[in-house]
């Protein structure tokens, strides 16, 4: 009797797995967009990320957001050009881990996206033809939460459909937001950019 080793669902972070991280030109174009100092680009990926969690969580609008980060209120215009190079930055997704997930689909297994990400950009996301391979897509404005905080991940293994964590994967990039997973008693794989590792884990007999 062969014993299946291979999870009973799979949770999965998008930026970082699914999505490519932004490139240093896709960083210039939003900075100049906010009439930022092309020299000073680190100061403004520190304003950029000072008050994203909140932003995430859907606690700030577009309009408080950028507010926060460029220090004053932008106009319609400049808020429609810095949330059109905001979403650019976070589209760009990784084929080889979008054929190991095409793999795992086709056997049947469920998956699930918990992703910490702005309402405008899950808006976006949902419309990729990727998607449709996941039962179910949470993310951190609807949830009004984001990880690492358990909520988060008892809402995802809900949407799995498996009851026992032990049998469910969750992948991410991020080492806190496995450690937070693995407390609750999921499966992890801490993604450091590996699709074989992914597929692995998702396809062990493969």
């Amino acid at each position: 009797m062969t014993r299946l080793t291979g999870p009973d669902a799979v949770i999965l972070d998008y930026n970082g797995v699914i999505g490519l991280q932004p490139t240093r030109a896709q960083w210039l174009r939003l900075a100049r967009a906010a009439s930022w100092p092309e020299d000073d680009l680190a100061a403004f990926q520190r304003a950029f990320w000072n008050a994203r969690d909140l932003y995430d969580a859907g606690q700030l609008s577009d309009l408080a957001y950028w507010a926060r980060v460029l220090g004053f209120h932008p106009g319609p215009r400049l808020l429609r050009e810095l949330l059109a190079s905001d979403t650019d930055m976070w589209t760009a997704t990784d084929a080889s881990v979008l054929s190991v997930l095409r793999r795992a689909h086709a056997t049947g297994l469920p998956m699930v996206l918990l992703s910490n990400a702005p309402a405008h950009l899950s808006t976006v996301l949902d419309t990729h033809d990727w998607r449709r391979m996941m039962t179910q897509a949470l993310y951190s404005a609807r949830l009004q939460l984001c990880k690492p905080a358990p909520a988060t991940y008892q809402q995802a293994l809900h949407a799995t459909g498996v009851r026992d964590p032990r049998r469910v994967l969750f992948v991410d990039d991020r080492p806190d937001n496995c450690q937070a997973a693995a407390r609750l008693g999921l499966r992890t794989l801490h993604y450091t950019g590996s699709s074989d590792a992914l597929r692995a884990a998702l396809l062990p007999a493969d």
